[in-house]
């Protein structure tokens, strides 16, 4: 039995926790997912109530009810990404192993599935953070999904935007999304799929086998490379990534 209240979350004692998952469970309405997502991880921070609602997410995530099941992958691999802070829930990955084999089960179940891009890279994230993948599973949704990472360049320090998507493939130091068709930028450069290695050559594995051909074409040039406009240092942009992380 969980005891509550002598567990914390972003706003104080979690004794509010159990009805916040009971009325979650009973009436799935957005609102309540957020108040878990504030309450359990809040700005990507985790707390000892955060593990302690694994088994109540990995039982949803098993469930037949698709969207149910997608918020509570959503919101594991979250707090599983932030198995390494300061959280005083112990060694979690040790203590909800099996919790964890039934999220990853259920999160390569549900990214064969997905229709829509955004959510398989939601998922594709999540199954990265039951995977302990160090630093993918933070930012790899969110720069995919808004189709841009902000990174330093590793000659001139300049802020860069690395843009991927609707607007093209390109890197510039200025805000692109306000700015007519006169700034500055330099082409990404992809990476061939037969030459990419590592996390890279998987994730695009997995892509193209899910038929995400957009995803993984986006991915060649995440593992490509880049050149700064200010300094025209070339750079590879996963290293760039991950050095934000």
């Amino acid at each position: 039995m969980t005891d509550w209240p002598q567990l914390s979350h972003a706003y104080g004692s979690a004794e509010d926790i159990p009805a916040l998952l009971a009325r979650t469970a009973s009436d799935p309405e957005p609102e309540l997912w957020n108040d878990l997502w504030s309450a359990l991880c809040h700005q990507g921070s985790v707390y000892s109530a955060s593990f302690a609602a694994l088994p109540w997410l990995a039982d949803v995530a098993d469930n037949e009810d698709r969207h149910q099941a997608v918020n509570a992958l959503n919101l594991a691999g979250a707090i599983l990404a932030g198995s390494e802070q300061t959280h005083g829930a112990g060694d979690v990955r040790t203590r909800h192993s099996a919790e964890i084999a039934t999220l990853l089960a259920s999160v390569n179940r549900h990214l064969r599935t997905a229709a829509h891009p955004s959510e398989y890279i939601d998922l594709l994230e999540s199954m990265l953070g039951f995977e302990g993948v160090v630093g993918w599973s933070e930012d790899l949704a969110w720069g995919l999904r808004n189709e841009e990472f902000q990174v330093s360049c590793p000659g001139c320090e300049t802020d860069l935007f690395i843009v991927l998507g609707e607007r093209g493939f390109f890197s510039t130091s200025e805000d692109y999304a306000l700015s007519d068709d006169s700034i500055e930028t330099r082409p990404l450069r992809p990476t061939s799929p037969a030459d990419l290695e590592g996390i890279g050559r998987r994730l695009h594995g997995i892509a193209l086998t899910d038929g995400q051909h957009d995803v993984a074409h986006a991915l060649t040039f995440v593992f490509g490379s880049a050149t700064c406009p200010d300094c025209e240092t070339d750079f590879a942009v996963a290293d760039q990534v991950t050095t934000q992380l």
